[in-house]
C-alpha cells in the first residue's frame, strides 16, 4: 500500500517578539580627555628635547641674546669640540669601567643567588636570604652614603673607579635578585626534575636550563642596572676627588665656572652623554620591554 502525502509541511516564521533591534555600535566613543592628556604629555617630553638639541649648536656669545626656543641661523660644532678636548673620552672610558665592572658582577651573583633560593625555598636558610634581599630594597642610598664612605676609607680605595664600583654591586643585588627569582619560580618544576634524572648537576641546570628560560628577565635586569649606575651622580661626588676619575654624570662641572655657566657646552656634553644610553636602548629594547611586560601577563 502506498500513500501519498497531499500536503508539505512549510517553516513557520518565528515571530520576533522583541520588536526590531538597533544596529550595533562599532565606534567606541571618542576620549577627548585622554587624547588632549596625551599630546600635553607629549609636549612636556618633547619640548625639553627639542630644546637641548637646538640649544647644543648655539654659539655661547648668541645663547642669552636669542629666543631659548628658535633654531640658530648659523650652527656650529664648537660646543661638541670644546666638549671632545675637556678629556670627555676619559670620562666616558670611566662611565664605562664603572658600569661594566659593577653590572656584570652583580647581575651574575643576582642570578645564582635567586636560583638558590627558588631551589632550595624549603630551607629556612633560603627564606631567611630571601628577606635579607628584600630588606635591602627598603634602604634608600642617600642613607647610607656615610656609612658606604667610612668604609671606602677603611679599604684604602678611596678616589678610586673600584670604590664606585662595590657599592653599586651592592646596591643593584637586591632589586635584581627580586626579578629574577620570580623568573625561575614560573619555570615547570617538572623541567628541574628531567634534568635531575638524567643526572645533570644543580650547575649544569643553572646554565643549561635556567638561565635560556629566563634570558629576557636576565637582560631586563641589565639594562635597568646598566642605566641607574651610569647616570649616578652621588656615589662619584663623594667617593672620588681627582678629576682622571670623574664619571661622565659628573663631569658635566667642568663647563661651570666661577661666574657663569657655559649652557651650550654643558648641553652638548649632556647629548654626548645620552648617545651611549640611547643606543643600549636601542638594541635592547625589545628584551627590555618583554622582561618588563611578562609578569603582568601571566
Amino acid at each position: 500500500m502506498t500513500t501519498t502525502l497531499t500536503g508539505s509541511r512549510r517553516p513557520q516564521k518565528t515571530v520576533d517578539r522583541e520588536g526590531p533591534r538597533h544596529p550595533r555600535r562599532t565606534a567606541r566613543r571618542r576620549n577627548w580627555a585622554g587624547g588632549l592628556a596625551g599630546w600635553l604629555w607629549l609636549g612636556v617630553v618633547v619640548v625639553p628635547l627639542y630644546w637641548t638639541l637646538i640649544t647644543s649648536f648655539k654659539a655661547q656669545n648668541r645663547y642669552y641674546a636669542s629666543n631659548p626656543l628658535v633654531p640658530t641661523g648659523d650652527p656650529t660644532l664648537d660646543n661638541y669640540r670644546l666638549v671632545i678636548e675637556a678629556d670627555f673620552l676619559r670620562y666616558l672610558v670611566n662611565s664605562v669601567v664603572v658600569t661594566a665592572g659593577a653590572v656584570v658582577p652583580a647581575v651574575m651573583f643576582s642570578f645564582m643567588a635567586a636560583y638558590a633560593i627558588v631551589r632550595g625555598w624549603r630551607m629556612p636558610v633560603m627564606r631567611a636570604m630571601n628577606g635579607l634581599f628584600l630588606m635591602g630594597l627598603a634602604i634608600p642610598l642617600q642613607a647610607t652614603v656615610i656609612p658606604v664612605y667610612l668604609i671606602i676609607i677603611k679599604l684604602q680605595l678611596y678616589d678610586s673607579l673600584l670604590a664606585l664600583i662595590l657599592p653599586s654591586i651592592a646596591f643593584a643585588i637586591p632589586l635584581s635578585v627580586l626579578v629574577l627569582s620570580n623568573f625561575i619560580r614560573d619555570v615547570p618544576k617538572e623541567l628541574f626534575d628531567s634534568m635531575r634524572v638524567d643526572g645533570a648537576t644543580e650547575w649544569t641546570t643553572l646554565w643549561r636550563l635556567a638561565a635560556p628560560l629566563t634570558r629576557p628577565a636576565i637582560l631586563t635586569v641589565t639594562i635597568f642596572n646598566a642605566l641607574t649606575i651610569w647616570n649616578g651622580f652621588l656615589l662619584p661626588l663623594i667617593l672620588t676627588q681627582s678629576p682622571d676619575r670623574r664619571t661622565l654624570p659628573l663631569a658635566l662641572w667642568t663647563f661651570q665656572g666661577q661666574y657663569g655657566v657655559n649652557v651650550p657646552a654643558v648641553v652638548a656634553a649632556v647629548v654626548l652623554t645620552t648617545l651611549p644610553v640611547l643606543v643600549l636602548y636601542a638594541f635592547g629594547r625589545r628584551q627590555l620591554l618583554s622582561g618588563l611586560t611578562a609578569g603582568f601577563s601571566r
